[in-house]
């Protein structure tokens, strides 16, 4: 296999090859799960689609875990605010438990909107307290922990490569610190068990060796990983505004308990922009898919829209952008319906296509290889069954698609049946003036050994 995938960690492209015999085990960072998913959140999960059916299409089984982050993910990536889950239960009068499971299935449905494939495992991070103390002891006994009056903090100072995913100058960061840190001992410090505090009751709290209190973000991540993949698996994926804090101290996290990286692939998705900024939904202000859903647009034109765009380069959303990719998915889809049934792949196409997916998943390149084959002078049977072996990949769904039923007029109808009679009654001239005026109104008539058809007039 060919197979190359930037890796954040060594950063360049490497030759990719799956540790332990047939199966990829692969990480992705699920949502957090204090209000609706946006679009841009939704653009790294179909690009994780596309790697993962890539993988698939190469003969590899893929082991795909997604966690569900409902606890524990401050507002602040310094470990200081509100829990993200306690602010959203605020915001809409329900309980944190209740709007986890709100956001977790609307997360789900999207995904399904977008036919994105559900993962092998979700997890959920409430569900795996009793882990995550377990990783949270393995260290401290290791010595890279210390106490402050508001949780139990990991001392990245101890840590001699701390940061090298991202290559963080600790020393500048330390310098150049003008936030107010509390009790840690360094600005890159993070908190792995926060104490609940005697102020306010929190709703999602459990008893630790450490004091009563929920974990921090890093540690849910890092525990559940290891449940389901092991200390060290194939690729961990997420986006790229991960890769500064909360992959940093996964990894130092693995480095202590175990002395793994804990993947060895890093590979992260960047970000979709509006004309003013990046989306997200800190700020308040986002496009979620059933905003497209509302304005009439398919859930499958923003998929299209995603794969016009290599995954490691930022995405500006327009609606115009949005326009011409449901334009170009309808001209596919209308190709491939107009074409019949399918015969055997053209094997060269195939390979130029899976020649561009394996270099770092250049979906842009692999679509306009598509359109080369679809301009091309291949037979129909043999363009529609290129193209239905290349969608396992993109994922559009044109196997499945269908022409919206037309409702035939009775006004239509009825001149149709006129015309049959005139034709058993062999009144050839009635019968064309009749085809004619079924014409006119936007209608074709198509004749054969079984009878007549009534099809809306191709424009």
């Amino acid at each position: 296999m060919k197979l190359e995938l930037y890796d954040t960690y060594q950063r360049k492209r490497r030759r990719f090859a799956p540790l332990q015999g047939n199966e990829v085990r692969m990480y992705a960072c699920g949502p957090t799960v204090y209000d609706y998913a946006h679009i841009g959140n939704l653009r790294t999960y179909i690009f994780e689609y596309v790697l993962r059916r890539v993988l698939e299409f190469h003969g590899y089984a893929v082991k795909h875990v997604i966690n569900i982050t409902d606890v524990g993910h401050l507002t602040s990536d310094a470990d200081s605010g509100e829990d993200k889950m306690q602010q959203g239960a605020r915001r809409s009068g329900k309980s944190a438990w209740e709007i986890a499971e709100l956001y977790t299935r609307a997360f789900q449905h999207d995904m399904q909107k977008l036919n994105i494939l559900q993962p092998t495992i979700w997890c959920r991070a409430s569900a795996h307290i009793p882990e995550q103390i377990a990783e949270i002891t393995q260290i401290e006994r290791r010595g890279f922990t210390y106490i402050t009056s508001d949780g139990l903090y990991f001392d990245t100072s101890k840590l001699d490569n701390y940061g090298y995913l991202a290559r963080l100058d600790i020393a500048g960061l330390e310098a150049g610190s003008r936030v107010d840190i509390g009790e840690k001992k360094h600005v890159s410090d993070f908190a792995m068990w926060k104490f609940s505090g005697a102020e306010t009751a929190r709703q999602m709290e459990w008893d630790s060796p450490w004091g009563r209190g929920f974990p921090g973000w890093h540690i849910e991540c890092s525990a559940m990983a290891v449940k389901y993949l092991g200390a060290q698996f194939d690729i961990h994926c997420g986006g790229k505004d991960h890769i500064p804090v909360h992959h940093c101290n996964e990894i130092a996290q693995a480095e202590v308990c175990y002395g793994t990286t804990l993947a060895n692939f890093w590979v992260h998705g960047y970000f979709l922009e509006t004309e003013q900024a990046r989306m997200s939904k800190s700020s308040g202000e986002f496009l979620r898919l059933a905003t497209l859903l509302e304005r009439g647009y398919d859930p499958l034109s923003y998929r299209y829209l995603c794969l016009t765009a290599n995954y490691r380069s930022d995405l500006k959303f327009t609606w115009d952008s949005l326009d011409s990719a449901a334009m170009a998915l309808q001209r596919l889809r209308a190709a491939a319906h107009s074409w019949g049934a399918a015969g055997a792949a053209d094997e060269a196409t195939v390979a130029r296509f899976m020649g561009e997916v394996d270099g770092d998943l250049n979906t842009p390149r692999a679509l306009a290889v598509v359109w080369a084959m679809v301009k091309s002078e291949l037979p129909a049977d043999a363009k529609k069954a290129t193209l239905l072996c290349v969608d396992r990949i993109l994922g559009l769904g044109l196997r499945d698609w269908q022409p919206p039923a037309v409702e035939i007029p009775a006004q239509v109808k009825q001149m149709a049946r006129r015309r049959e009679q005139a034709r058993a009654n062999r009144d050839w001239r009635a019968a064309d003036r009749l085809r004619a005026a079924i014409h006119q109104l936007g209608f074709d008539i198509e004749d054969s050994v079984t009878g007549s058809e009534i099809r809306q007039r191709k424009t």
